[in-house]
């Protein structure tokens, strides 16, 4: 039996996970002492440490993929499991053109560890009119990377045809640029740290210039260039688009109020953060689908 301190742990391990695998290398989990988990804690924080100092050391602003879109990806098989159709976005998943996809069989992307799964699905099927099951599935992409997910698959009603449904994560790329003048690589340890206290804060007011950068020990003409060669904007329109973007993130989410979104995101003022919205979105928040 666990403790709830091991449960703990655990948890926060998944979310460390989590967040190194989108960029966050800040993160780190509370040890414990003379635990095996306790050491697997150790041992994710060393390696967080370890990538920050040497992403930092060569001059890399490292941006947090902060914002995520859940997309479903779709197959359509016939009775023989050869592809029939599929989702808009299965290519860009599976890195193959649409004509290639529809050329194809399900075991042509799928790993070998897979096949017996499905010729457990062809065997039930038989039997099963109203088949549906939620299986494990690896497939392989074009350039030969394995991507495990859970799907759903069942046939569809009066027909051989079978459906495999999963839902995957997109990462949003913050791009950062290239210019002719490249800071010291001090001055993107800097940035980075700016970065990281600006993401923290979001739903606090932005310090000045001034402030900011007495804060991290810099001059006001470093901190705004310096901002501006790694993210190509200025620091308070990141902090605002930055703000915009999670709102947009929690209304589509969630059915928290509106009025009290824009307080959580540092906007306490709902007129003028419905006017940046649209300005954004090109549509106010009151129109943007939320889930019920």
């Amino acid at each position: 039996m666990i403790s709830n301190e091991e449960r703990n742990i655990i948890k926060n391990m998944y979310q460390m996970l989590f967040e190194m695998a989108t960029g966050n290398i800040s993160f780190r989990i509370e040890e414990i002492e003379n635990n095996e988990l306790g050491n697997i804690a150790k041992t994710l924080n060393s390696l967080a440490g370890k990538m920050k100092d040497i992403i930092l050391k060569s001059g890399y602003v490292n941006p947090h993929y902060t914002y995520q879109n859940l997309i479903q990806v779709t197959l359509i098989l016939n009775a023989d499991f050869k592809i029939v159709s599929f989702s808009p976005n299965m290519p860009m998943f599976l890195h193959y053109s649409e004509d290639v996809l529809l050329k194809m069989k399900i075991t042509d992307i799928l790993s070998e560890r897979s096949f017996p799964i499905l010729n457990l699905i062809k065997k039930e099927m038989k039997h099963d009119e109203k088949y549906q099951k939620t299986i494990q599935l690896i497939f392989v992409d074009n350039q030969k990377q394995l991507a495990p997910f859970f799907c759903t698959v069942y046939r569809l009603v009066n027909t051989d045809n079978l459906f495999i449904s999963t839902v995957t994560t997109v990462l949003q790329d913050i791009t950062v640029g290239n210019s002719n003048t490249t800071p010291r690589k001090s001055d993107a340890i800097i940035i980075q740290e700016v970065y990281e206290y600006i993401m923290k804060h979001l739903e606090e007011p932005l310090p000045t210039l001034k402030q900011l950068s007495k804060l991290f020990g810099t001059n006001e003409f470093k901190l705004k260039d310096g901002f501006r060669h790694f993210f190509k904007t200025s620091i308070y329109k990141f902090y605002n688009e930055e703000r915009l973007k999670q709102a947009h993130s929690i209304i589509q989410q969630t059915t928290i109020p509106l009025k009290e979104i824009a307080y959580m995101c540092g906007f306490n003022d709902y007129t003028n953060f419905s006017k940046a919205f649209k300005k954004a979105y090109n549509y106010p928040p009151s129109e943007l689908k939320r889930r019920t």
